[in-house]
């Protein structure tokens, strides 16, 4: 009986495609981000003194630190890569997990930010907030709503990141591929403009122009 010989299977790569694939998925969260934000306006617009309101119960310096902690994640995200490229797989590994550490900030602050309304029954269906005016609960359910779905995009990320630096640092720089890396670079840029969105909306670009004494004229 004679030996077949199986020949030997490689395994298929394609970055074009990947990267590809990637700006697919980045073309549904702008289409799905920008009909939040749609209609953040839209009932901005119907409800200028309650949304003006709800934004003077928010902690803008708060929310411009986290947009500092997360835009600061994507520079050494992108210095990750740059040391993964030269093969320098120390580097990357400390840059990749700096990157996590400072995902994981954004999400400590941002909960900080929650428990804080929540504390002040500031939060969609509480007995406080239905007493409150219709436009005021579209505000906070708004919040709620836009800041937990990217929440849950970093929360996402972070489980990716994760698993990369575990490739990363126990397999040499020639079996690791770099659209991976890239590619959560990518997510990460589109959810810097994500947070930066929602810098726009805690500060209140309206009342900053309307009512720059932080009142009602």
């Amino acid at each position: 009986m004679t030996a077949v010989a199986i020949p030997h299977m490689e395994e298929h790569h394609d970055p074009e495609g990947s990267r590809f694939g990637m700006w697919l998925f980045l073309l549904t969260e702008i289409l799905l981000f920008a009909g939040i934000f749609l209609l953040y306006a839209v009932y901005r617009f119907q409800f200028p003194e309650d949304f003006h309101y709800g934004a003077t119960t928010l902690h803008t310096l708060v929310g411009g630190v986290n947009t500092l902690i997360l835009l600061t994640s994507s520079l050494t995200m992108v210095l990750s890569i740059a040391k993964l490229v030269r093969g320098e797989r120390r580097g990357a590994v400390v840059l990749l997990g700096a990157t996590i550490v400072l995902g994981l900030s954004f999400l400590v602050v941002k909960i900080f930010e929650w428990k804080d309304k929540i504390g002040h029954g500031l939060f969609p269906g509480s007995e406080e907030l239905m007493e409150h005016t219709a436009g005021e609960n579209l505000f906070y359910g708004l919040y709620f709503g836009m800041t937990g779905l990217h929440a849950l995009h970093v929360v996402i990320g972070l489980g990716v990141l994760a698993v990369m630096l575990c490739r990363i640092a126990r397999k040499p720089r020639r079996t690791v591929r770099i659209p991976a890396p890239g590619n959560v670079a990518l997510s990460l840029a589109a959810a810097d403009g994500r947070e930066l969105w929602d810098g726009v909306a805690e500060c209140d670009p309206v009342q900053a122009c309307c009512y720059p004494q932080g009142g009602q004229e």
